[in-house]
């Protein structure tokens, strides 16, 4: 004899704990309910991380090709600015029968070529004059010689130094005078 009772038969939505109203239920979601929004926020926000991961890497992706491309194309334009300095010196060699002046004329010519190519590129002479007080970031002293003009200052410039977008390329070789 089974004293447990038996199960009644019921249909859907007639239970009587679906119909019974749950205080509070309006005001209140349940858990479930709960649940289920958190996870589609949750995915909301994991979808919004990941594009913006994904757009982050593809801007830095995009920056390094971009200075690798700016890298390349600036010794591009340097070395076409040198093309026709290379051109006035193959054609003064071409000429074997030319004479002194014409030469030295033809140097001319390419020396102020070679000096507009480089000044189209940011690259600036240092030619410091006699007199100048004596920079360090700028030249370097070859020599400290007796002179008749103010401590360190510039007495010679043995060899002109250079600037490139104002960072130096080349240091000006100078000779310097000595304090009194």
């Amino acid at each position: 004899m089974n004293l447990s009772p038996e199960p009644v038969p019921t249909t859907a939505g007639s239970d009587p704990a679906d119909t019974a109203p749950q205080p509070g239920a309006d005001a209140q979601p349940t858990l479930e309910t709960q649940l289920a929004e958190l996870q589609a926020r949750h995915a909301e926000v994991s979808d919004a991380f990941l594009r913006a991961k994904a757009d982050a890497e593809n801007t830095r992706r995009r920056a390094e090709e971009e200075m690798g491309k700016a890298r390349k194309f600036a010794v591009e334009a340097f070395a076409e600015s040198l093309l026709p300095v290379k051109d006035s010196l193959e054609a003064a060699i071409a000429i074997p029968d030319a004479t002194p002046e014409q030469m030295l004329e033809g140097v001319h010519a390419t020396l102020r070529q070679l000096t507009q190519a480089l000044e189209r590129n940011k690259v600036v002479q240092i030619a410091p004059p006699v007199g100048t007080k004596f920079d360090p970031h700028q030249h370097q002293a070859i020599s400290v010689v007796p002179a008749e003009q103010d401590a360190n200052t510039v007495v010679a410039v043995l060899q002109k130094g250079y600037l490139i977008a104002d960072r130096v390329l080349r240091p000006a070789l100078v000779t310097v005078s000595a304090p009194r």
